[in-house]
């Protein structure tokens, strides 16, 4: 067996060690599901500043790993949360939603606070803790997903948003922004808009929102749709930039998505500005 990480003791434990087998794997959910299923869908904001992403990868620590340690000290079974979504490296979140089985029946509170607790002094909060019926999925139950895109369009460098928002200096124009953004709603090939190591099994997607609004030096981008494909939500957004600038005109970010070209598409904005805002399930 390979010696344990000072770090993280479990991490290359043999099984039924947590991360052991893949977070999505049967021999994992074996372990978890052998036991009568209590299953708890978690609100979790996060600041991703410090990890390298939602899933656990190959190196790195994830807000994903960083969970199923805290779970693990509270009850005690390895449990790996299941989320709706997966952010790359520096997206945050204000509402992920993630779901967990746990061994035994607790109290909705005692979830939440026995994690918050032992997530110290990760910047990750449970928001909220809910028992759910075991065929509740975070993932494939999910009929919509939302993300906001902040950006501070002033001169100033940023001080409280540093690694939160992104800093675009020239002035720039949301109501061009917002009358681009309304050409490209509805089904499209979004080829243009993805990143060419995208694995989504379709470019089809079906973008239900996509409005550009400002509060004062701050702009506001929010996306909605079912799902959204790798890079798809900051490539719009480093695109609306550019006609918010005056570089494009209105009707370039419909000529780019017709194009199908990735070539074509502006400069991909930086993640620090994006987050996952909310997930929307069936009543």
């Amino acid at each position: 067996t390979a010696p344990a990480s000072p770090k993280h003791p479990w991490r290359h434990q043999t099984p039924p060690a947590l991360l052991q087998a893949h977070p999505h794997s049967d021999r994992t959910r074996r372990f978890v599901t052998d036991h009568k299923i209590h299953r708890y869908r978690l609100t979790i904001e996060y600041d991703c500043t410090p990890f390298v992403g939602w899933q656990v990868p190959n190196h790195g620590f994830a807000v994903q790993e960083a969970l199923a340690i805290a779970i693990k000290k509270f009850c005690g079974h390895p449990v790996m949360p299941q989320g709706a979504g997966r952010t790359d490296t520096g997206v945050h979140a204000s509402a992920m939603v993630a779901h967990i089985d746990l061994p035994r029946d607790y109290k909705a509170h005692t979830v939440r606070d026995a994690i918050n607790q032992h997530l110290k002094p990760h910047p990750i909060a449970i928001l909220k803790a809910e028992p759910v019926d075991e065929t509740f999925e975070a993932r494939f139950s999910a009929r919509k997903r939302h993300y906001k895109y902040h950006i501070v369009n002033r001169r100033a460098p940023l001080v409280l948003l540093r690694k939160r928002a992104w800093l675009v200096f020239p002035k720039l124009d949301e109501t061009t922004m917002q009358q681009a953004a309304q050409t490209i709603l509805g089904k499209h090939d979004f080829t243009a808009y993805r990143s060419i190591n995208c694995q989504a099994k379709t470019p089809l997607k079906t973008l239900d929102q996509l409005d550009v609004w400002r509060d004062g030096e701050h702009i506001y981008i929010t996306c909605s749709a079912r799902s959204f494909m790798h890079n798809q939500v900051r490539s719009l957004v480093g695109s609306l930039k550019m006609i918010g600038e005056g570089k494009w005109p209105v009707s370039q970010l419909r000529t780019v998505l017709d194009s199908k070209d990735r070539a074509k598409c502006g400069p991909v904005a930086p993640a620090h500005g994006l987050y996952f805002a909310r997930v929307e399930y069936p009543e």
